[in-house]
């Protein structure tokens, strides 16, 4: 409501989407940090993966729910990694922090190929050692997958106004990811469809050049350029 009404005092107006509707709306993208903007995906890929612990030449799915991280998300992943890793993949959990995953055992949960983290500094090496990127649908993951030309599944958050799901629409429309309602995400739809996604990498470079296609790098300029026509005007 607060952007609407903005929208009517002025003529200088940015947005993430293009499809966002407002008075005077102009296309920016979603500024972002360098180390993002301008990563070279194959070129970090393996020294990304080094630095996370991760086999450079593995079929690699990252699983991230924010900083707070996604219980729901978590736990179907966490059923799944038998069958992820009997397909050769593997995983790197982002679980949030206090979000530890547990084992039978009850202790940390542990399996071949699996490796979880609460937390990673710096999602340029993330975006740059994921195959696939299991992730919420926030405004600025979006922006920055589009950006970098990651193949993403995205798990909008189930609450709200559908937000998260339109904020993944223009990306999954074109090509670039895949959407999965949240009460939808299960185990069995790990194994189910995003094993093959990760294992196919014909479909992940046809899906990464749409992400590509659509994302903005340059947003930075382009909101710059924007307020400094609103301060000349």
């Amino acid at each position: 409501l607060a952007n609407r009404v903005g929208s009517f005092l002025t003529r200088h107006v940015a947005t993430a989407f293009d499809t966002t509707r407002l008075r005077h709306a102009r296309h920016v993208g979603m500024p972002m940090r360098t180390e993002i903007s301008s990563l070279d995906r194959d070129a970090s890929r393996a020294p990304a993966r080094e630095a996370l612990g991760l086999d450079p030449t593995r079929p690699t799915l990252i699983v991230t729910g924010g900083s707070s991280g996604a219980q729901s998300i978590n736990r179907a992943v966490a059923a799944a990694v038998g069958d992820l890793g009997a397909a050769g993949i593997q995983t790197l959990h982002i679980t949030g922090r206090g979000k530890t995953v547990q084992g039978p055992d009850g202790g940390p949960l542990a399996a071949p190929g699996y490796r979880q983290v609460e937390y990673v500094d710096g999602m340029e090496r993330v975006y740059a050692a994921a195959d696939v990127l299991l992730a919420r649908s926030g405004a600025a993951t979006v922006c920055e997958v589009a950006a970098v030309g990651v193949p993403a599944v995205f798990v909008p958050l189930p609450i709200g106004n559908g937000e998260q799901a339109l904020n993944a629409a223009g990306l999954v429309n074109a090509g670039g990811a895949l959407l999965v309602a949240d009460k939808d995400f299960t185990a069995q739809w790990v194994s189910r469809e995003l094993i093959p996604l990760v294992t196919d990498p014909g479909r992940l470079a046809t899906m990464a050049a749409s992400s590509r296609r659509l994302g903005i790098r340059n947003a930075d300029q382009r909101m710059a350029g924007l307020v400094l026509e609103a301060v000349s005007a």
